[in-house]
């Protein structure tokens, strides 16, 4: 936390007010707070010393260099603090040198994870630690539903996981795979946050994915201790409330899709997403969701749902089911928190992780691994940022054939941030019949150098990017 309190003061001395065209972002090492703008702390400075920078603006030295195609922000910033991302990276968190599997826990420093995940959450909240953090992101979440206050002891939190790589085709329950799903020490550590910093009672948290099976160990690690009482949930336990079903904005052939009693019966949802490459482009926080509901395909529900000929064809301005999903009143309309699992991130969904496919090239990865945590209240925000990362990967690009130089996969954001007026046509609801106006805000970095959104560089609307480099 020092070392994020330095970044703090070093940064409400600069003042970013140049934009770029429309797509901005901040990267490298800047951080933010709720009274202060973006500002850049070198990677060589320690949290203990308060270098100040005499930078009074900043200009982008680059040109615009996106496969994506440059606009102004659509939508409105949603959160706390709305369109804020914070992205935390700390490359001694992981330590794996691409033997054995990329899961195992010894290849990660479970202390450093923590810290980046309470700073993370300090930092979206604008406050100086988690606890206070958590209570500014449950009472943001209450306010934008018209309610007072924030968590109340009993509410009940559910936690989608992306377990896509384990037991895809089988009941194997070790985890013993090269696929990728959540991290598991990421996963407790998140936990961990909940339990001590928000005082969430473990017994009323729940952790699920209704398409997959968790494995044993991961279970085990993460219901011990101080988390005895979390729950899991998964396809052979999750349970259909049928008074719930999923109701698309768009008619088409496929079977009826319910949600779990877990999520229906939880106050608050949080969406812990893969950053990574999906064989159809990309997958983040929309897509997460394909493993929140439940029906006659059990092993592959959103086939099921005959869900991913929108994501096949290749095209701009069609309707997303993804948007339906972040939307939906139980889903969307309950999360607290959005957060991208980026600590050792994979090309693909169906890739086996390796330590050469999984070490990114662009800076400050520099040929090691990503080590890094996402978080936000904007669900339009951060998977707009993530897919910035993605396309600009050489090491996903070149192993995934899907997202390399196919700058259609972002029509679910163009989608969801122009969700009242979208380009398909589509009326998109919240599954109960509201219309939904606004999901939050959807841009492009200025350049895969500096990687400025709008709001890092003076503008009052877009995308605010804020870095906690360790």
């Amino acid at each position: 936390m020092k070392r994020l309190m330095a970044g703090i003061l070093l940064l409400s001395l600069i003042v970013c007010c140049t934009a770029c065209g429309g797509n901005h972002e901040s990267s490298n090492n800047t951080e933010k707070t709720e009274d202060s703008p973006s500002s850049e702390l070198s990677s060589g400075e320690k949290g203990d010393q308060n270098t100040e920078s005499t930078t009074d603006s900043f200009v982008p030295s680059k040109e615009y260099d996106n496969i994506y195609p440059q606009h102004e922000p659509y939508g409105t910033g949603v959160g706390a603090m709305p369109g804020r991302v914070v992205w935390a990276h700390d490359p001694d968190s992981v330590e794996w040198d691409g033997n054995g599997y990329w899961w195992e826990t010894d290849h990660f420093d479970e202390a450093r994870i923590l810290s980046m995940v309470n700073d993370s959450i300090a930092s979206l909240g604008g406050k100086d630690n988690a606890k206070e953090g958590w209570a500014v992101l449950f009472t943001a979440r209450n306010a934008s539903h018209g309610k007072s206050g924030g968590y109340a002891a009993g509410q009940k939190i559910a936690i989608k996981a992306n377990i896509n790589g384990s037991a895809v085709y089988d009941d194997d329950t070790s985890g013993e795979t090269k696929m990728s799903y959540t991290n598991p020490v990421l996963l407790k550590a998140l936990l961990t946050s909940i339990v001590e910093e928000a005082g969430v009672a473990p017994e009323d948290i729940t952790v699920y994915d209704v398409s997959r099976l968790f494995p044993d160990y991961m279970v085990k690690m993460c219901t011990e201790g101080e988390l005895r009482g979390v729950r899991f949930v998964d396809r052979d336990t999750g349970v259909a409330d049928e008074s719930a079903p999923i109701v698309w904005s768009h008619e088409f052939s496929g079977a009826v899709n319910y949600l779990p009693t877990c999520v229906t019966e939880a106050t608050y949802l949080i969406n812990l997403a893969n950053l990574k490459g999906h064989s159809y482009g990309i997958t983040l926080c929309g897509k997460n969701h394909f493993g929140s509901f439940i029906n006659g395909n059990t092993m592959r529900p959103p086939e099921g749902a005959n869900l991913h000929q929108w994501l096949t064809r290749n095209e701009m301005g069609i309707y997303s089911p993804l948007v339906d999903l972040m939307a939906n009143a139980d889903l969307g309309g309950k999360t607290v928190l959005y957060m991208l699992d980026a600590l050792i991130c994979a090309p693909s969904e169906g890739a086996s992780i390796t330590g050469n496919n999984s070490r990114w090239q662009q800076a400050p990865f520099n040929g090691d691994y990503t080590s890094s945590v996402f978080v936000s209240q904007d669900p339009v925000a951060i998977d707009s940022v993530g897919a910035d990362f993605l396309m600009n990967e050489p090491t996903v690009t070149e192993n995934n054939g899907a997202l390399r130089g196919d700058p259609t996969v972002e029509n679910y954001l163009h989608e969801a941030g122009l969700v009242g007026n979208a380009p398909s046509g589509t009326i998109y609801t919240d599954s109960q019949g509201h219309i939904v106006t606004n999901l939050g805000v959807h841009e492009h970095w200025c350049n895969s150098t500096e990687k400025l959104y709008s709001q890092n560089l003076g503008k009052d609307e877009g995308i605010e990017f804020i870095s906690i480099m360790k």
